[in-house]
């Protein structure tokens, strides 16, 4: 029994990642074939609103209320309606970027929600769910996979999958088989029911004010900041993909979750030899590579730079974000675990992303005016701007950081 419990939470997450990466990783290519290329950091910002709401959500209500499978269907059904009207508005943008921030409203709680769910369904959290969650993953690969080289065989003209609504289609019809699905997973009740919450508990306040010091303020500052470069990442490598001349663009993407599931692997090896510390300032370190890669390769679309750009993505991710999972849940005691990680996400792919979506976006339409398209040249020194800043918040943390503690605690388990 325990190990189809494993598979069954083993294909809530590939489904999870699979609805997400079959939209996020296009909807940018799909606006701008559409006329509204000056706007795609928009749906990004949507995104980052979400995350900001989604504690809500899931510690005020889904915690107290609702067994964690029936808001995880409810939730998944709404948004894959969502989703299916969405298309239909691309003449008026801000109804498409609406229903997309709605749509984001409904998806982002059900991340945590998701996790909470496997959770409480296996018995070694540690060495099980890491398995569980590699499966997301491979869910957003093979999302990617499926647009490139299976979607196409459904257009008559002469566009890419990516530059259509099929993408969004395919999201929006297995959000409604994820919702489906979610309603045959374990009942798994409302872990706080019948508690008080107050808003400063859901947000991390009160973790906040247990973890305060030097060190954490430090890391969580870094964690704002080094997300706002990240924002430019997600919006606008498809769009900068298209204009470079690559054809399968969320095919190419997939290389950097394919990067992300190596190096998920080998950090183990490399926590023995690096430390904390140095582990996230080398996380920093490779989106500044990254972006210095992007900008060198525009002018002659150098396939090698981009394609190592991308494939930076399992150090970028894994050993900042990963890492600072890590950090974070050495430096909480046991009652603040949850809220230190619900803090985490809030500032990055909450504040963080929010505040990077729009500096993104207004650099992007600083330089790309009122043409169709940005040159070469303008990519060249869009991506020297993300590259110089994730410089400095490395600096500033390598500078400014020192948790000899926690480097004790890390290096001695």
């Amino acid at each position: 029994m325990g190990k189809f419990i494993k598979v069954r939470l083993s294909l809530l997450m590939f489904l999870e990642f699979f609805v997400w990466g079959s939209w996020y990783t296009t909807v940018a290519v799909y606006m701008s074939q559409h006329g509204m290329e000056n706007l795609t950091h928009w749906p990004f910002t949507g995104n980052a609103i979400a995350a900001i709401v989604a504690p809500f959500i899931v510690g005020m209500v889904a915690d107290r209320y609702f067994n964690s499978e029936r808001i995880l269907g409810f939730l998944h059904l709404l948004g894959g309606v969502i989703l299916f009207m969405t298309p239909s508005f691309y003449q008026t943008p801000w109804l498409f970027i609406s229903a997309l921030v709605l749509y984001n409203i409904c998806f982002m709680p059900t991340m945590s929600l998701a996790n909470s769910l496997s959770f409480h369904n296996i018995n070694d959290q540690e060495k099980e769910f890491p398995v569980i969650r590699t499966f997301g993953t491979v869910g957003w690969i093979v999302a990617g996979l499926t647009i490139s080289f299976v979607l196409g065989n459904f257009i008559s003209s002469d566009l890419q999958p990516e530059q259509t609504a099929i993408p969004v289609y395919m999201a929006a019809g297995f959000s409604v088989l994820l919702g489906l699905y979610c309603f045959t997973l374990p009942k798994t009740p409302p872990q706080a029911k019948g508690e008080k919450s107050t808003w400063q508990e859901v947000v991390g306040v009160e973790a906040l004010r247990k973890l305060w010091s030097q060190p954490f303020a430090v890391f969580l500052i870094s964690s704002i900041l080094i997300s706002i470069p990240l924002a430019a990442y997600y919006n606008f490598t498809q769009v900068y993909l298209v204009n470079t001349g690559f054809k399968n663009i969320a095919a190419t993407q997939t290389i950097g979750q394919m990067s992300e599931f190596v190096f998920m692997l080998l950090m183990p090896l490399f926590f023995v030899r690096l430390g904390v510390k140095r582990m996230l300032a080398v996380g920093m370190l490779a989106w500044a590579i990254r972006y210095f890669l992007f900008s060198a390769g525009a002018v002659d679309s150098v396939t090698w730079m981009i394609i190592t750009g991308i494939a930076l993505h399992g150090i970028c991710y894994d050993f900042f974000f990963v890492t600072g999972q890590i950090y974070v849940d050495k430096k909480a005691d046991k009652k603040i675990k949850g809220q230190a990680q619900g803090l985490i996400v809030l500032a990055t792919y909450g504040v963080g992303m929010l505040i990077g979506a729009q500096v993104a976006g207004f650099i992007f339409n600083l330089y790309i005016g009122d043409s169709a398209q940005m040159s070469l040249e303008n990519w060249k020194a869009f991506w020297r701007i993300p590259a110089l800043f994730a410089l400095g918040v490395m600096a500033f943390f390598m500078i400014f950081f020192n948790d000899r503690k926690v480097e004790k605690k890390i290096t001695t388990t």
